[in-house]
């Protein structure tokens, strides 16, 4: 990946006529669904419709099935014809995500950690060689766990996945799906708490989700004020101690003021 990934929009696989109409929005990356979007019966029509996307050169990752299911092995066989496209684990573990990545090596990859199960194993989920990634799966996680996803009720396992993530020097992972898309005033809170709690974006369910979480990364015209602010003092001192706005300026506070900068207003990978 380049710039990160901010907004990740889902698609049902089997509905091919709204592919293009992802790919027309601001989305960082469309997600073509074979998974929970996908009736059993519908999941050989969607793996075609999605090869046939693929085929033209459209860029997307693909959430295939489970590694438990009967329809993994074909998801995975169309997705080896396809490196350029990426790919989303769900019920994401240790050994499932090692295998995974060892039948498709080198392409962009995100494990869905939406089990307490693979919850129970994080560390070793994120130390798997060549995971790029990790997605919280919110809504399974609360429905098996029965943690009520809201309020604060599952702030530590967030925090818990955001710094498990940086430990193993993974990009910050991503929020799980809100399931508001009307309100964009609650669209764009959810997901600068999501910021705010360290992740680097936010798994999207519906087009009108995609703008508010985009927004939410695009550093405001005070916070990139303060940045250059701080850049150009640090510039000045030379490597000697300095202030900015009355508060003394440290490598922490420079690396933020870079991370601002550099990374901000990044929302699309080219």
């Amino acid at each position: 990946m380049s710039a990160l990934a901010r907004s990740l929009l889902f698609v049902p696989g089997d509905r091919p006529e709204r592919f293009s109409k992802a790919a027309a929005t601001e989305a960082s990356r469309v997600v073509l669904d074979l998974e929970d979007a996908v009736a059993p019966s519908a999941k050989s029509d969607a793996r075609e419709a999605i090869g046939a996307w693929l085929a033209q050169g459209h860029p997307a990752m693909v959430r295939i099935n489970a590694m438990d299911t009967p329809w993994f092995s074909e998801d995975l066989a169309l997705l080896r014809r396809y490196p350029h496209a990426g790919v989303m684990l769900p019920k994401a573990d240790a050994a499932t995500m090692a295998h995974t990545l060892q039948a498709l090596p080198g392409q962009e990859n995100v494990a869905l950690l939406e089990t307490v199960a693979g919850y129970m194993t994080l560390s070793a989920l994120a130390a798997v060689p060549g995971l790029q990634r990790i997605a919280f799966g919110s809504i399974d996680f609360a429905t098996e766990s029965g943690i009520a996803d809201e309020g604060d009720a599952l702030t530590s396992v967030r925090v818990h996945i955001v710094l498990t993530s940086l430990h193993a020097g993974l990009a910050a992972p991503i929020d799980g799906v809100s399931v508001e898309f009307n309100d964009e005033g609650v669209m764009q809170a959810n997901a600068l708490r999501a910021r705010t709690l360290g992740f680097g974006g936010k798994l999207c369910i519906h087009p009108r989700q995609v703008g508010p979480v985009n927004a939410a990364y695009v550093s405001s015209p005070a916070e990139l004020a303060w940045a250059h602010r701080v850049m150009d003092a640090a510039a000045r001192s030379d490597g000697a101690a300095c202030a900015v706005d009355g508060k003394m300026v440290d490598k922490p506070v420079i690396t933020r003021a870079q991370q601002i900068l550099e990374h901000g207003s990044q929302i699309r990978s080219p």
